[in-house]
């Protein structure tokens, strides 16, 4: 209490130094109180519809609201020849509220602060969320949908610890998000960052697919049944979104199933009296008109909030529903909404508008009008500002800025708290997020400039990329050389090690161990080259050659560097073809024992992945054959495809605890092989614990395998077999985004190198054959 008390101090005297003239004050009050609750009339005119019309008939179009569609968004496509970058460095120093985050992180020690922490500490200190019951009983139990990276779970949790009023409630919580560990979910609607997630592992609800849908109705049920053990529940948020940005003017109706699919799911877990925080854009459309209507008939109150913290131009803002008193009334639609429920959910009109009172739409089109006209005098404004802003106006915004963020400290009595606060008790975070490819898909150039972009080929975007001087360089030494894992790892606790199936995975498309920009582009390189014949595929004249000698004499010097005292000869295990190996049969002090190297499936020979399950199969079968012949001190040489899924992560990790050092070198691309790990100086100690994993695991791999061959259709697969906190922890990370990024790099260098070559050849035949 006492350093509370001391820091709280410091802030008020940092914070409080910015004086108010009328404007000021004048604009300030009204930045926090972007609000319009709409008034439900007393004689209950307002009720909900019955079942059979709803999902029954298609959307009406609502010209006053369609109006103020069109008109916004023709202001906004002023924006469409704008820089992003640059757009955006101008409209932050135009926010009134841009200095706020900096200031709590400032003062406020606040876990994961980011622009969602700032908005959601503020809905909490303007609106009762916390039911009137909660602080009678002392236990609040909260579901969190869509939301990573957790910070209104971080926020909520800051506001319990520092209020008077919730300091002693016993809170419990659950979460839901696209789980940002499986492989299929694509990086435009997968965030990445899991410095709460990692964690916090065991309050994330992802389903019984892995992929943590919520738009799944299987995932639905699931949900329901995984918060049972509470309770009540006191609070549901929903936070989600589509990446919209190449489509913004239909952002609305892009994102409008899964904004039902979170009410339904908030209607079915909720208790009466709870309340409810949905995200939304713009209200224009009928599906909204549907949702806004259904909500105001299930809560005592309804309220569209825009936060001072939520940049004014864009149009973002957040629905408030107390005190929910429908829970009866409701269940026979909620019954027909989880019957239909899914991504097609909005598909369909909820309720006619025949059923829909007047009094109801005349309040949402006045609520529509009201912030319609704060979006667009602030994005007209801050195109002015971008032409020309004077001295005087840039000194009158930054005095602006800086009151707003000391308003917002003090109207929300933002204090700090200790780290033994936070929502994870434990540093491990800073391990899990070192050299992790955290970043979302970034946006660049106009949206005129990324529209333009999406036309051209895959090679072109490549060259246009922050990719293009990696791709096209050319090798000048073996790849990998830098890169050593020091083991063997002895802190893995094996006997915690458990199995996870899940949906299947049709491709590739995310990873914790590779930049998802730099995966995109391979799979797009793939997409458009179906008939390559990656064997034919001849290296690069101008790379640095990694020929098998000079792999081995790298074993070699690796190997000099361990300490053996026993005379015995050691052996070197290489899977590989004798062809190739050949002429390297003794190796110093090791005698070569050439096996077989893992095939690669003729489905997945373009996918130039390890998704596969029949090639994790035998990359598998591979490393049980090495745990099982290999003695103290001998040596290991086994190509990868790649290392992208958590199952091939996990197989690095078995053999970081299995060998005292591991690299790996990007071959010639003879073949599929994408890189060849290097394992030195193997430890028998750890084979003994690990084997029997691996050998469950190939059982469960062949099961499905032969599922997929009885029924011709694949629909799970083992997803991971190691827990996700093990792999992104220990120096495996970095690691692994390293030799991925090396693998693509090549991959792409050659496949522009080959493109580039049939072009020439093609050149060469056309003006042969008109000779």
């Amino acid at each position: 209490m006492g350093n509370g008390t001391r820091r709280k101090s410091v802030r008020q005297t940092r914070y409080s130094a910015v004086d108010a003239d009328p404007d000021t004050l004048t604009e300030t009050k009204s930045l926090f109180s972007k609000i319009w609750t709409y008034a439900k009339p007393s004689n209950g005119d307002w009720c909900i519809p019955e079942p059979n019309v709803s999902l029954k008939y298609p959307a009406s179009v609502h010209s006053n609201l369609e109006t103020l569609k069109t008109s916004l968004n023709a202001v906004k496509n002023q924006l469409s020849d704008k820089n992003v970058q640059v757009w955006h460095q101008h409209t932050n120093s135009t926010n009134r509220a841009g200095k706020v985050m900096n200031a709590v992180r400032s003062v406020a020690n606040a876990e994961i602060c980011t622009q969602a922490w700032c908005k959601f500490y503020e809905i909490l200190g303007t609106f009762d969320l916390i039911p009137g019951q909660v602080l009678q009983n002392g236990e609040l139990n909260t579901v969190h949908l869509c939301e990573a990276p957790g910070a209104f779970i971080s926020a909520l949790n800051h506001y319990i610890k520092t209020s008077e009023k919730t300091r002693y409630v016993d809170w419990s919580w659950a979460a839901n998000t696209l789980n940002p560990y499986h492989e299929a979910n694509g990086g435009g609607t997968t965030i990445a960052d899991d410095r709460l997630i990692a964690n916090t592992l065991p309050w994330w609800f992802f389903g019984s697919d892995n992929t943590g849908n919520i738009m799944i109705q299987q995932h639905l049920l699931e949900l329901q049944a995984f918060v049972a053990n509470m309770s009540r529940v006191d609070l549901v948020t929903a936070d989600g979104s589509f990446d919209c940005q190449e489509n913004p003017d239909e952002q609305e109706a892009l994102v409008a199933s899964l904004h039902y699919c979170e009410v339904t799911a908030a209607l079915l877990l909720l208790t009466p009296g709870g309340s409810f925080v949905l995200k939304m854009f713009t209200l224009y459309e009928h599906s909204s008109v549907c949702l806004l209507y259904l909500l105001s008939c299930c809560f005592h109150s309804v309220h569209v909030f825009k936060p001072a913290t939520s940049k004014a131009g864009n149009s973002e803002v957040y629905v408030v529903c107390l005190n929910f008193e429908a829970k009866e009334t409701v269940r026979p639609l909620l019954s027909k909404l989880i019957r239909n429920y899914g991504p097609n959910l909005a598909h369909l009109a909820l309720f006619p508008n025949t059923v829909i009172p007047d009094t109801f739409m005349k309040q949402h089109e006045d609520m529509c009008s009201y912030f319609h006209k704060l979006q667009v005098e602030t994005i007209s404004e801050n195109l002015r500002l971008f032409e020309k802003i004077s001295p005087q106006q840039r000194q009158r915004l930054d005095h602006i800025r800086d009151y707003v963020a000391q308003e917002y400290l003090q109207r929300f009595e933002v204090m700090d708290f200790g780290l033994m606060n936070f929502v994870k008790l434990t540093p491990a975070c800073c391990s899990v997020s070192a050299g992790r490819p955290l970043g979302q898909k970034k946006q660049t150039g106009s949206f005129n400039e990324r529209r333009e972009l999406q036309t051209l080929s895959w090679r072109e975007r490549i060259h246009k990329s922050c990719h293009a001087v990696g791709v096209q360089r050319h090798l000048s030494e073996p790849a990998g050389a830098g890169c050593i894992l020091q083991g063997p790892l002895i802190n893995c606790q094996v006997a915690s090690w458990y199995i996870i199936v899940g949906a299947a995975l049709p491709a590739v498309r995310n990873s914790p161990f590779c930049e998802v920009e730099l995966l995109n582009h391979l799979n797009e390189a793939l997409d458009s080259a179906q008939t390559l014949d990656w064997t034919g595929v001849s290296p690069c004249a101008s790379c640095h050659a990694v020929c098998p000698g000079s792999v081995l004499s790298d074993v070699a010097g690796l190997c000099a560097s361990g300490v053996h005292t026993d005379q015995q000869r050691r052996q070197c295990l290489v899977f590989g073809s004798c062809t190739v190996w050949e002429p390297f049969q003794s190796l110093g002090d090791f005698d070569l024992t050439f096996c077989a190297e893992p095939s690669f499936p003729q489905t997945g020979a373009l996918l130039l992945h390890d998704g596969e399950p029949s090639y994790q199969q035998e990359m598998l079968n591979c490393v049980v054959v090495s745990l099982q012949r290999l003695r103290s001190g001998d040596s290991l040489l086994l190509p990868l495809f790649s290392a992208l899924t958590r199952v091939a992560a996990a197989v690095v990790l078995c053999l970081h605890m299995s060998f005292r050092l591991v690299s790996f070198r990007c071959p010639s691309p003879t073949s599929t092989v994408g890189a060849v790990l290097l394992c030195i100086d193997f430890c028998p100690e750890a084979a003994v614990e690990i084997l029997p994993v691996l050998k469950e695991v190939q059982t469960q791999i062949a099961q499905h395998l032969q599922e997929e061959s009885d029924t011709g259709i694949s629909h799970r697969q083992v997803l991971q077999f190691v827990p996700i906190e093990e792999l992104l922890t220990h120096g495996v990370t970095q690691f692994l985004c390293s030799v991925n990024s090396e693998i693509i790099h090549q991959k792409l260098h050659l496949l522009i190198s080959l493109r580039f070559e049939l072009i020439v050849s093609f050149s060469l035949q056309n003006e042969a054959s008109q000779h």
